[in-house]
């Protein structure tokens, strides 16, 4: 048997959903994409990214000897609908992907079982990588045949739809590359068309800066104020482009038990999340994604959830944090008591509270808030 079959069986073998090799190299076109996303100022505060824009558009840059590389995907298919979580307002809706363990845990001890494996056959050199280098996986696994990045940048994958991971294996072996898969999007503009914050300025173009996934996750500041009524209660990440494709139809609810929601962070009631210390957090988010954007943006996106839920039961554990140590939290809870609370209560506990605070980004949210009628 040849090695590319050999590691494609050995591969499917380990766990993983599918697997293709390409060489290691990336196409002008997808290169040209990365860079006026870069110029426009599209990805937002990721400096990393522009950081390292010429290594990541060339593969070889970040290994000179590598000559093929091995693309695997993993399935995270949901068993429900995504889209049915957004109605429950009272309820904190959590990324599918991020509801269970770090996909990267268990995608990096799969990689590394399989470089492992070649290189005990083979006696080559490898690499392998799971979004922890700058890598631009979805042209490289659209190379090797396993999808193509769809409108809303994400890949979609004949099999699973828009719902996979993807890491990579990268190798001095000269292996024979499959071919890459065509654009299957057609006509078809759901993705673009079901974004509540507008973030595609045109097809295969994201403005991270409109993103909810990027505005939950990545941005370590104050969320714009226009944006955070169309976050609903997305408190960490957003499904909704993903989750409309219409490849979805193929995919199959993910059998991995790593990956399955856990029951704790299934909708959980935001009310649960209100009270958490830092320890709190941790314990709560312990092996969670979640953990990795700390409990101050945890918090402030949890308080914008609250604000945009209409339940005023939530308003004694809100006002609480406007005592918090992080100003980000004091910020937002002023953003959710005013929209939840009756306009001249709401001036009255802003002249109680501004004698109190220095902090001016809080301050604002005050003087922005008590300013209207």
């Amino acid at each position: 048997m040849e090695p590319e079959q050999r590691i494609k069986d050995e591969a499917i073998a380990i766990g993983f959903s599918a697997v293709g090799i390409t060489r290691a190299e990336v196409g002008t076109r997808e290169q040209e994409r990365l860079r006026e996303f870069i110029s426009k100022g599209e990805h937002g505060d990721m400096g990393w990214m522009e950081t390292h824009l010429e290594r990541r558009i060339a593969p070889k840059a970040i290994w000179q000897e590598a000559r093929s590389v091995v693309v695997l995907t993993q399935n995270y298919g949901p068993d429900h609908d995504p889209m049915e979580n957004l109605a429950a307002a009272d309820r904190a809706n959590i990324s599918v992907y991020a509801r269970n363990k770090d996909y990267h845990d268990l995608i990096k001890k799969r990689l590394k079982r399989l470089a492992r494996w070649m290189v005990e056959q083979y006696g080559c050199e490898v690499k392998v990588f799971v979004d922890t280098a700058p890598v631009l996986e979805k042209p490289l696994a659209a190379n090797a045949g396993l999808g193509w990045q769809g409108k809303h940048t994400n890949m979609v994958s004949r099999e699973h739809g828009s719902w996979v991971f993807l890491g990579e294996v990268f190798t001095d072996m000269a292996l024979a590359p499959d071919a890459p898969e065509s654009d299957h999007c057609g006509n078809c503009t759901r993705c673009l068309e079901i974004c509540p914050t507008d973030a595609f300025p045109r097809p295969y173009a994201l403005d991270a800066r409109r993103c909810i996934s990027y505005l939950t996750i990545e941005h370590k500041g104050h969320i714009p104020e226009e944006l955070r009524e169309a976050m609903g209660n997305r408190i960490y990440g957003c499904d909704d482009c993903l989750a409309v494709c219409p490849w979805n139809k193929f995919a199959e609810a993910s059998s991995e038990a790593a990956l399955a929601a856990r029951h704790d962070l299934a909708l959980p009631p935001l009310a649960e999340f209100l009270g958490l210390d830092d320890t709190a957090f941790r314990a709560r988010f312990s092996g969670s994604p979640v953990k990795r954007i700390g409990r101050d943006r945890f918090l402030r996106n949890v308080l914008i959830a609250c604000g945009n839920s209409g339940d005023v039961s939530l308003l004694p554990d809100i006002e609480a944090l406007m005592h918090d140590g992080a100003p980000i939290v004091r910020a937002m809870a002023v953003w959710a008591s005013g929209r939840l609370m009756e306009p001249r209560a709401f001036h009255a506990l802003g002249e109680k509270m501004r004698g109190s605070e220095e902090d001016p980004a809080v301050l604002r949210e005050w003087e922005t808030r008590t300013s209207r009628p």
